[in-house]
């Protein structure tokens, strides 16, 4: 999973995530100033008492996210006032977010709780870009932004591309899930309409990969994303499974579903099974 090979392939791999810090900012914070989340309640800007109208003055949507930012240690350039823009108005009815299709295989419950979810991912194109930033946050954000950019028009068909959940981080840990590396790879899956000719990103370092149909084990977790709640998630999940001899080892997927800023964000921890 090097930065020319992002694919979840079950394939070996290689780790990424602070302590005490909101998690990431996504495209779906952004999103989240045009309509409710996918999941009402979970932290639109509406709920915070912002509201926003499709012509929403620029520079107040990026002096807020520059604020908003200024909490992860992450600088947002008055550039980024055209992507985040666009990806707050309507797209001409395209500001829908399609989910990444997959097939539920098994599942397994104890008392009632949904403890994971064996699922199959069919192959797909996804625009990756890996980031070497001194924390996982830092590299998150700064990658969503290069993400947002290529979205946004910054592609060889200089349209609106549209959004999909969730967006992925794939990290890469040591033998003893104990540590996280810095290299972090952001991924976003291309929607439907856009799988079968990806439009090419004028960023040279977002690079679009055929991710081959993949099983993964996902456990479903609330909260901010860093790198002590990753590592606990990895543990967690390993000791559930029956035997984690048939998973990828040494590198996950954190999924993002919902507002990170919101306090019960929804996210997965995502195992892949060996190929």
């Amino acid at each position: 999973m090097d930065r020319g090979g992002c694919q979840m392939n079950g394939g070996g791999g290689g780790g990424g995530s602070g302590l005490e810090r909101h998690g990431m900012i996504t495209l779906e914070d952004l999103e989240s100033f045009s309509g409710d989340l996918s999941d009402s309640g979970n932290g639109s800007l509406e709920e915070e008492g912002v509201n926003v109208e499709e012509d929403e003055d620029p520079d107040r949507l990026l002096h807020y996210w520059q604020d908003v930012a200024r909490g992860h240690q992450v600088e947002v350039s008055n550039e980024m006032a055209e992507p985040i823009q666009q990806l707050t108005s309507n797209n001409e009815g395209r500001s829908q977010r399609e989910h990444v299709p997959f097939t539920l295989l098994t599942h397994k419950e104890k008392c009632g709780e949904l403890l994971y979810e064996k699922r199959h991912y069919e192959k797909g194109h996804w625009a990756c870009i890996t980031m070497h930033e001194d924390t996982y946050e830092q590299s998150i954000c700064y990658g969503f932004m290069r993400i947002m950019r290529y979205i946004c028009q910054q592609n060889s068909s200089g349209e609106y591309l549209g959004m999909s959940l969730p967006i992925v981080t794939v990290v890469r840990t040591d033998e003893n899930h104990s540590v996280i590396s810095q290299e972090v790879t952001v991924a976003y899956y291309l929607p439907t309409h856009h799988q079968a000719r990806p439009p090419q990103p004028h960023d040279n370092e977002i690079i679009i990969e055929v991710w081959p149909a993949a099983v993964v084990y996902t456990r479903p977790f609330t909260g901010p994303t860093n790198e002590v709640t990753i590592i606990n998630q990895i543990n967690a999940m390993a000791e559930l499974l029956d035997s984690t001899g048939e998973c990828v080892n040494d590198s996950f997927i954190i999924a993002g579903y919902t507002n990170p800023a919101h306090s019960n964000r929804q996210n997965e921890i995502w195992f892949l099974e060996r190929r």
